[in-house]
């Protein structure tokens, strides 16, 4: 009997940077989180998910608060209730504790859920790939596919390779070579290959401001090729763009499911849907995720600071609570230091259904260093003042001379700095 007749179908639902715990300029971002996890909940449902895959990156940081930490147990316990044969498996990201995401394995078998944080050996310092290859089954109790379970690889994870380029890319390819050859011995006819990976592949668009560089010996960007074409998808995390990788519709980051920083303002967050037959992709579908929270960009290009408040005051928006409220990023454009600026600002946007994240400021005129300005020597740093490197500075970023009331304020604080340091 063939792989379709068996049945070897299966739904798939690829999903990776949460970053639950994550504020934005200082803002918790619980509620936010909680609204993409339910619903997250009502599309499994609704989509009749059989896998969930996490491609890292589930927490913010190494050190999640107990609040994030059971927001994402609540949701496993809760995805488990309502999608009763649902398989989840997670990998650990570069902002994940490995050991922390690991720990309650036991538990989360209980879930139908795999969590792999890092790499293992043996005393003979071989792999554990038993680890990281996992079976996948569909709503039937069939194994449909098996999962790749990579996690975010530091130098230390990846085999050993002697050669001449770049150990730690190849190492990277071994391993995925080896986990691959583990799974194609483990697996029947008409069952599909799945990867996961947390990495930055070569060509990855990124995202100024939120995302943490990988660089490793070097090594920034890994190419599409250490994926071989028995791997019928690729579910990646750690850029926060969604986007198909070497123009393979296989290889795809999901991206975040919420803007991480102002510069995702245009962003089209989602999850993919991934329908699979025998051993290949038969479809793969994009599904927004709601925006939950708005952000503003006011305005659209810095613009000089009366302007500004103008635009501020007559804002108009729908009064929400708190914690639904548009975050936004103030532009102004500058000709010189603007003492007082965030209480202007704030001012201008008191009583408003807004929270204030960010003033984003640019400076007008020609703010190049003089030339010959700086100290051409160590001694010639050394006879500097103060005083003198703070006007130096203040040329470089302004143009111009520091208007006095600003040299006699700076003045006032090395004064008082000079009276804590006296013994």
């Amino acid at each position: 009997m063939g792989a379709l007749e068996k049945g070897y179908s299966m739904r798939l639902l690829h999903t990776s940077d949460w970053h639950l715990g994550q504020t934005l300029h200082e803002f918790e971002r619980d509620a936010e989180h909680q609204r993409f996890l339910d619903w997250l909940l009502d599309t499994l449902e609704a989509e009749q998910v059989e896998a969930l895959l996490i491609a890292g990156d589930v927490f913010d940081n190494s050190n999640p608060s107990a609040a994030s930490q059971r927001q994402l147990y609540a949701f496993l316990t809760a995805a488990k209730r309502r999608v009763p044969h649902l398989n989840i498996v997670i990998i650990a990201g570069n902002h994940d504790s490995p050991g922390r995401l690991e720990a309650p394995a036991p538990l989360l078998a209980a879930f139908g859920a795999v969590a792999v944080g890092y790499v293992t050996r043996n005393d003979q310092r071989d792999i554990h790939l038993d680890r990281l290859v996992t079976p996948l089954k569909n709503r039937d109790g069939e194994i449909a596919a098996w999962g790749l379970a990579i996690p975010f690889l530091r130098p230390g994870d990846v085999p050993l390779v002697e050669t001449e380029g770049d150990r730690y890319l190849k190492g990277v390819e071994l391993l995925y070579r080896q986990a691959l050859d583990h799974a194609l011995s483990r697996r029947e006819s008409g069952q599909a290959i799945i990867a996961l990976g947390h990495c930055h592949m070569s060509g990855g668009q990124t995202s100024e401001d939120s995302e943490r560089r990988l660089v490793i010996g070097g090594a920034e960007a890994l190419p599409v090729e250490i994926f071989d074409p028995a791997i019928a998808y690729v579910a990646l995390g750690h850029l926060h763009r969604a986007q198909k990788v070497g123009g393979q519709d296989r290889v795809r980051y999901s991206g975040s499911p919420l803007p991480m920083s102002f510069t995702e303002i245009g962003y089209r967050h989602q999850v993919i849907r991934i329908d699979l037959d025998g051993e290949a992709v038969r479809d793969i579908v994009s599904i927004p995720a709601p925006r939950f929270v708005e952000l503003l960009r006011i305005p659209d290009q810095p613009a000089p600071v009366d302007e500004v408040l103008a635009l501020l005051a007559a804002l108009n928006l729908p009064d929400k609570p708190r914690n639904a409220q548009p975050y936004l990023e103030v532009q102004v454009q500058l000709t010189g230091p603007e003492p007082g600026l965030a209480a202007r600002i704030d001012a201008a946007l008191d009583g408003k259904p807004v929270r204030r994240a960010k003033i984003k400021t640019t400076y007008g005129g020609d703010t190049r260093p003089e030339s010959g300005d700086g100290p051409q020597s160590l001694d010639d740093l050394g006879r500097l003042q103060p005083d003198d490197i703070f006007c130096k500075l203040h040329r470089s970023r302004y143009g111009g001379e520091p208007p006095s009331e600003l040299l006699s304020a700076f003045a006032e604080l090395l004064r008082e700095s000079g009276r804590e340091t006296m013994p």
